[in-house]
């Protein structure tokens, strides 16, 4: 489990990084479409959430090796 949420983690990186240059263009033109500033919010979001377990993982993994062995 802990791979497919690396690799969900890599992919929504790139998703993210192909919203924000779409942002970046859709803002720099002469009428700028502003709901298009909101589509990185969804990436963003689960890059969050991805990567606080992936932070949190070995923490967790340790205390419960060690509840274990008490």
């Amino acid at each position: 489990m802990n791979k497919w949420i690396r690799q969900f983690h890599r992919w929504v990186a790139v998703a993210f990084t192909v919203t924000v240059l779409a942002t970046v263009v859709a803002l720099a033109r002469e009428e700028p479409l502003l709901w298009v500033s909101y589509t990185p919010l969804l990436p963003l979001a689960l890059l969050f959430f991805s990567g606080a377990y992936l932070f949190a993982r070995p923490y967790l993994v340790r205390r419960r090796a060690g509840a274990s062995q008490d």
